[in-house]
């Protein structure tokens, strides 16, 4: 059965633990699906490793809604996330505008990054039947305001302001909050505070379900590699197997260990 939405607010409640990995095409896609991760997410993360560039910015909605299609010709009943790209949610307007064409081109939600500045956003979404996913901590669309790639939350006034956040959205009618690179104790608390599923990425194991980019998952990471990174490929025979050692190691609770989280 494909995974939706409450599938993933039923695995919360349950306790069990989900996967979310990046896809860009429809060849991953089909092996990521087949292989059992619950979320695939068409991240503007292609900027960097498909596109080359040195962030996420230069992403359009035209790239977006492109893999986003290619992504779903692949998939075998994944839930498609697909990324909100720089400045194309800055008013309502646009979000609705943009958002509509990605779910048109396959995606069954849409993530976008901010905080309590999107919750009129949330709701409008919401109200016209697009589920969301609100990417809060590290966020890469913001990465020359926050003055590079930085662990956020550290500081007791901004880990409150997340958790309120976090709060706030999903009372607006966000389906999912994402977390990257907060320290662990922060990441728990905020999981706990809401009633939607949860995922992580640099956040520790407390989170509902986890995520990485399929290029950094297959060790195929070029320059410095995030703290957050396990290549699971080294070990495996096949790139199966690898997909199958990270769904197993996520739900089992043994990835992300303490080597990969942020105190």
């Amino acid at each position: 059965m494909a995974v939706t939405v409450n599938t993933l607010k039923e695995m919360k409640q349950a306790g069990e633990k989900f996967t979310c990995l990046t896809s860009y095409d429809a060849t991953f896609a089909q092996l990521v699906s087949s292989a059992g991760v619950e979320v695939i997410l068409i991240g503007d993360s292609l900027g960097m490793v498909l596109q080359g560039n040195d962030s996420t910015l230069p992403v359009t909605v035209e790239d977006m809604a492109y893999h986003t299609q290619c992504v779903a010709n692949g998939n075998q009943g994944a839930l498609l996330m697909a990324d909100m790209p720089f400045m194309s949610y800055a008013t309502p307007e646009q979000a609705m505008e943009n958002a509509a064409i990605l779910m048109q081109s396959g995606a069954h939600l849409v993530k976008l990054e901010g905080g309590d500045w999107l919750v009129e956003t949330t709701r409008l979404l919401s109200e016209r039947g697009i589920p969301t996913c609100l990417h809060l901590g590290l966020t890469p669309q913001t990465v020359n305001k926050m003055g590079g790639y930085k662990v956020q939350g550290r500081q007791d006034q901004q880990a409150e302001k997340m958790i309120t956040d976090a709060v706030a959205l999903a009372k607006a009618g966000a389906d999912i909050i994402l977390l990257e690179c907060v320290p662990n104790e922060l990441a728990n608390k905020i999981t706990e505070a809401v009633d939607v599923p949860v995922i992580g990425i640099g956040a520790g194991n407390g989170t509902d379900g986890q995520v990485l980019v399929i290029h950094d998952m297959l060790g195929a990471t070029t320059g410095h590699r995030p703290k957050f990174v396990k290549n699971f490929l080294e070990g495996n025979n096949s790139i199966q197997a690898a997909i199958e050692h990270y769904i197993t190691d996520v739900k089992s609770g043994a990835f992300p260990s303490e080597e990969h989280t942020f105190k």
